[in-house]
């Protein structure tokens, strides 16, 4: 079933136009990066870290292109401040956030940032929307990537780890 809204969602990325996925290597974003691999639609990009990622949406959209940073939880502390940017500047910026911290999470270092994550984007200015199924995801991805590239909007999707699975170790 997994693969399935994975295949979806590529599928809605390309419907988008999004033409660069930027990335910090994360087990809950491996298929999706996956598929942009396998693909000749969006280029994948690795990052050293999260806030790379803000800085390269901001300049694929003033080069013409959409860029849809994805990261995990624990990489939206690193780059709060970068987010600065985003909303000085109003450039759209759409995020999917895979969560850690949160059911059945088996590491706690990862507690702490999972549950300050969505109250950390809204500070920052960011919508967010926070997912638990493949229905829910689809049709909330395709919104904030419809508000964000039609009229500028700083949209997060978190994607919980009741649609990942949690991670077994």
């Amino acid at each position: 079933m997994r693969n399935d809204w994975e295949d979806q969602l590529y599928q809605l990325l390309i419907k988008h136009e999004v033409s660069l996925l930027p990335y910090v290597p994360d087990a809950g974003h491996a298929a999706l990066i996956s598929k942009a691999d396998k693909g000749d639609e969006i280029a994948t990009i690795v990052l050293s870290t999260e806030e790379e990622g803000v800085a390269l949406n901001c300049g694929a959209w003033l080069g013409g292109k959409k860029s849809v940073l994805l990261m995990q939880s624990s990489g939206v502390g690193n780059c709060i401040n970068m987010m600065s940017l985003i909303a000085n500047c109003s450039f759209p910026f759409v995020t999917l956030v895979t969560m850690r911290g949160e059911f059945g999470e088996f590491n706690s270092w990862q507690v702490p940032m999972g549950q300050a994550t969505k109250d950390c984007l809204e500070a920052i200015g960011l919508t967010t929307y926070c997912v638990e199924d493949p229905d829910s995801l689809l049709k909330t991805v395709d919104a904030a990537l419809f508000s964000a590239f039609s009229s500028q909007q700083r949209n997060a999707v978190l994607m919980s780890q009741k649609l990942l699975g949690r991670k077994k170790w």
